[in-house]
């Protein structure tokens, strides 16, 4: 759907990005689990994620470190913003959200502050959600953030699941502009809520379908069908992407960077072939950080922007999927 009828535009002003210190190779992973570096890297793509020390980082912290990088790289105080929105599925408490604890330790408040909780999607959702609040005159600055330390839900005995995932945050800062051609001039948000068991973290054991009661997995910790989510990965993709650009009119020569949700290199690599993307126009760093869920899109976002491979008159992409399952994909002007 078109994005532009509403009177205000959305700038990207500034961006910013967290991740720990600590790296996790493949190599460390082998010496625990039965699997090995050629073995994941041939799969996925990854090499080495980053993992938090869960003992004083977590995703409160990188939430609040990536936002004030953007905030600083903006030019903008915490006092500036009218809302504060972030993508998450491992914060730490229930209540209050992310957003209300990173609100007060970057000074924003009265401003609003809530969690966006669409899994690897949040970060897509979340700025989406802000353009609309921008352009219909209710926010003029607006703090997006995508965080998750998903090292906090994964069961590190089950093979399908922690060798793919990382801990990280990204984050923007969107200011309202008079011109309406600018921020997210497409947009298409969904979910199938009747495939939600192929990625979920159940908590108690009624919660376990009657097809999982033998799987093992830790209660808490993330439950995936890694084939399942795989072939909707591949497909939805593919749609999303190709029905931007008709929509749009936009053309591969036409369009800037498209930034993929970083959940499989194999993934990535298939949709650039089917539309015919040059390389250097589909960003990947999952080599490097793992798929980091909410944290995926806003730190290739914040890679890409620092290296000013966002061009300011040149629409660029964001394409996610998720649990739920949900997917989302938005074209911007910046």
């Amino acid at each position: 759907m078109s994005a532009t009828a509403h009177g205000f535009g959305a700038r990207i002003v500034g961006t910013g990005s967290c991740v720990p210190q600590r790296v996790v190779s493949n190599h460390e992973l082998a010496a625990r689990i039965e699997t090995s570096d050629e073995w994941i890297e041939q799969r996925t793509g990854i090499r080495e994620r980053r993992i938090c020390n869960l003992e004083h980082e977590g995703t409160f912290t990188m939430a609040r470190d990536a936002l004030g990088r953007a905030l600083d790289a903006a030019g903008v105080k915490g006092s500036d913003l009218d809302l504060v929105i972030v993508g998450t599925v491992t914060g730490e408490m229930a209540c209050p959200s992310v957003a209300a604890r990173v609100s007060a330790a970057v000074g924003a408040a009265p401003a609003a502050a809530f969690d966006v909780n669409a899994a690897c999607c949040g970060f897509v959702y979340s700025m989406t959600i802000a353009d609309t609040m921008i352009r219909c005159g209710r926010a003029k600055t607006v703090g997006v953030i995508g965080a998750d330390a998903m090292s906090s839900i994964v069961d590190w005995d089950d093979r399908r699941t922690c060798i793919l995932f990382g801990d990280a945050a990204g984050a923007a800062i969107l200011r309202r502009d008079d011109d309406p051609r600018y921020g997210c001039v497409y947009q298409a948000l969904g979910g199938d809520g009747r495939q939600w068991q192929s990625l979920y973290i159940p908590r108690r054991p009624q919660e376990v379908p009657p097809a999982d009661q033998d799987d093992t997995t830790k209660l808490g910790c993330l439950r995936m069908d890694g084939k399942a989510v795989f072939r909707f990965a591949v497909s939805k993709f593919r749609e999303v992407m190709e029905d931007a650009l008709t929509k749009t009119g936009l053309t591969n020569e036409t369009i800037g960077q498209v930034i993929c949700h970083q959940s499989n290199a194999r993934i990535i690599e298939a949709a650039r072939e089917k539309l015919g993307l040059e390389h250097d126009k589909v960003h990947i760093n999952i080599d490097r950080f793992g798929n980091s869920s909410g944290g995926s899109v806003g730190l290739c976002l914040d890679e890409l922007w620092r290296a000013g491979k966002i061009e300011k008159e040149r629409p660029f992409m964001m394409v996610a999927f998720g649990g739920g399952l949900t997917w989302a994909s938005g074209v911007w002007r910046a």
